[in-house]
């Protein structure tokens, strides 16, 4: 018999608003996970790989980072005096090794949702039944999903402004180039999103040889301006970020929003753990690209005490003057910069899969570039969109400075969100003592509090754009998800309990017509309203009737031995349930091609697969405002069907509409 889960999904399989529901959280399975032999053979190229995926938006940082914190255009910038520029090289040095190194390859990372990382897979860890929650749990669940809206605004901006602060590169060795720096970046940024549908696979072997010269440059380039000034790696000392906070005053605190550039980026760390695994991660951290990034952040801070008024672009000043080393600079830092960008959109991507999987977004367009890499995607809506903002971030704000005011409100908030998360999921996960979860997290809140107030003082010049970006998507996924509860529900009262169905069927046996009818259907114990409307039409019913239900687990995969369950039910009908994990997209032709159906195999040719199609009608009651129900009910006629997300053959498939009232 089929075991059920403890509680049914607030969505619909087989319709338009959804393609699965979720189950609690399954028991992670060891069979899953590679052997510690093969991950040790397969160490070397996993690390080579996420140099170029995981630190592609961190590692680009210095190109903007120090400049920004003595940007003499800000009328709350530093001055370049030694004392500052050494408070400020400890800040960043300090908060690299707080947040990335500690917080998250220390702490965070060990809270993997069977490997796979990410702010929705630790929501799902910290509160694997969100669907029965009290009002504290639901307001923490709701800043989880915000949590998650807001790097949609992060990977706007992390595009434009890496590229753009890249091609600035060409002014510091000619101004020919002047009013050419926006059209230049335009135009890079449209051939970047222009061959997203050709896929990553060929592209992303080069990323991590490509980002290697880069953090050797880096690496050569620090070690340039360390040499004119030594003194400069007394910053390490923790005591001259501090002595600035406390002697700098307004300024002090004004520039830590500034210092907080050097992290952006960590949280794709968690986010890409799932492709690559935490030792090569964490290898390729403290191996190259952490010491790369501080010695090249020494040797700009190192060329700033020698000559303070380089503060105008200290990483491009750093190299020689000649065009022969200019030119190949930029080259290569436009060149790592669209791999930055690149992680960020593939990062879009997978996001937004995953919140279909979860129901907190209508379906989508989803299209493999790879045969042999299932994370390798391709979604033309995300695509196009994020291409227009990143134009229109470009032209709105036309130079890296103004970028840079805009950057990190979101990211702080993101990364505020994951501690929170972190806290509840250590505390299932681990059994951890309040006050011991309590101690940790207390630490990475007062780091990142102090940042995210700082960054406060941009939302009016430019820090608005994410948060408004972050805000519209996160109405738009709690609109989504609210509206398919309530149609889950009004479905409900519509459903024929499956008993009843049975004993109606034996008692007045309809006419048997050859062949295989798949019912899909979200509810794995009701009656499919398709089956319904079917009888009430049509008065017939096939040889072999099978009720597919698609299950999406709170788990990032499922083992491929649970991947299908197949009960037997009167009348000759069959309950098929299929099920996935939220990182993983269901293939239902495989599906039943693989299950273990009584009468034989399923043809494809010979099915007929009957799908419901609802129409959502405004009943005028106040359970959902008067815009939200247009909303979803504009969300619900543009979702994908479930025919071209499911990849059914369309001339096998019957929809059988009708009108659901909220």
């Amino acid at each position: 018999m089929l075991k059920r889960g403890r509680s049914f999904p607030k969505q619909l399989a087989g319709s338009r608003f959804d393609s699965s529901f979720v189950v609690p959280i399954a028991k992670l399975h060891p069979a899953d996970m590679q052997s510690h032999s093969t991950e040790r053979a397969a160490l070397p190229a996993l690390t080579l790989a996420a140099l170029g995926v995981v630190y592609g938006d961190i590692g680009t940082s210095p190109l903007y980072a120090l400049k920004e914190c003595f940007n003499p255009e800000s009328p709350h910038s530093l001055t370049a005096t030694p004392e500052h520029v050494l408070g400020v090289l400890s800040l960043m040095f300090w908060s690299l090794v707080m947040i990335v190194s500690v917080k998250y390859l220390g702490f965070v990372m060990r809270a993997d949702n069977k490997g796979e990382g990410g702010i929705l897979a630790l929501l799902s860890l910290a509160f694997p039944e969100r669907d029965k929650p009290n009002r504290s749990r639901a307001i923490l669940i709701g800043c989880g999903v915000f949590g998650a809206a807001l790097l949609y605004g992060d990977g706007m901006i992390t595009p434009a402004i890496s590229v753009l602060s890249a091609v600035e590169g060409l002014s510091v060795a000619t101004k020919v180039f002047d009013g050419f720096i926006e059209p230049i970046t335009v135009v890079i940024l449209i051939g970047l999103f222009c061959i997203q549908r050709l896929g990553t696979g060929r592209v992303g072997k080069m990323f991590g040889p490509v980002m290697i010269v880069w953090f050797a440059v880096l690496v050569l380039l620090g070690l340039k301006g360390i040499l004119m000034q030594p003194a400069v790696v007394a910053a390490i000392n923790p005591w001259h970020g501090l002595h600035l906070l406390f002697t700098a005053g307004y300024q002090g605190f004004v520039v830590i929003g500034s210092v907080f550039l050097v992290v952006t980026g960590g949280e794709a760390l968690y986010a890409d753990m799932g492709h690559f695994g935490v030792r090569p991660i964490r290898l390729a951290w403290f191996a190259l690209v952490l010491p790369a990034l501080f010695i090249n952040y020494l040797g700009q801070g190192a060329l700033l005490l020698t000559n303070p008024k380089a503060v105008e672009n200290p990483f491009y000043l750093l190299a020689p003057a000649s065009p022969w080393a200019l030119y190949p600079l930029v080259i290569l830092s436009t060149a790592a910069t669209v791999i930055a960008s690149q992680a960020l959109i593939s990062g879009a991507y997978s996001l937004t899969m995953h919140a279909i999987q979860l129901g907190y977004l209508p379906r989508m367009v989803i299209r493999h570039t790879s045969s042999a890499e299932r994370g390798q995607i391709y979604m033309p809506h995300v695509n196009w969109a994020l291409m227009l903002a990143c134009i229109g971030l470009v032209l709105g704000f036309k130079n890296s400075s103004n970028l840079a005011a805009a950057y990190g409100i979101a990211v702080t908030l993101t990364m505020l969100v994951t501690t929170m998360l972190f806290f509840f999921a250590a505390r299932r996960l681990w059994n951890w003592p309040r006050k011991r979860a309590m101690a940790l997290c207390g630490v990475f809140l007062a780091v990142e509090l102090a940042f995210f107030a700082s960054n406060l003082i941009k939302v009016a010049h430019g820090g608005w754009f994410p948060l408004v970006v972050g805000a519209g998507i996160f109405t738009v996924m709690a609109t989504w998800k609210t509206g398919r509860r309530l149609v889950w529900e009004r479905m409900q009262n519509a459903t024929l309990p499956r008993d009843l169905f049975f004993a109606d069927i034996e008692a007045n046996p309809p006419q048997r017509v050859s062949g295989t009818a798949i019912f899909m259907a979200g509810n794995p114990n009701g009656t499919p309203v398709a089956l319904l409307h079917n009888l009430k039409h049509n008065k017939i019913l096939h040889q072999r009737n099978i009720l597919l239900t698609i299950v999406t687990d709170e788990v990032a995969h499922v083992p491929a031995a649970e991947r299908v369950q197949v009960e037997q039910l009167p009348c000759g009908f069959q309950r098929l349930v299929g099920r996935y994990g939220f990182m993983e997209e269901p293939n239902i032709l495989q599906l039943l091609k693989d299950a273990p159906v009584t009468g034989g195999p399923i043809e494809i040719p010979k099915t007929t697969f009957f799908l419901s199609r609802e129409t959502v009608l405004d009943t005028g009651k106040a359970r959902l405002s008067r815009w939200r129900k247009w909303l979803f009910a504009v969300l619900a006629r543009n979702a994908s069907t479930a025919t071209s997300y499911f990849g059914l053959p369309a001339n096998r498939v019957v929809e059988l509409g009708m009108q659901v009232e909220i």
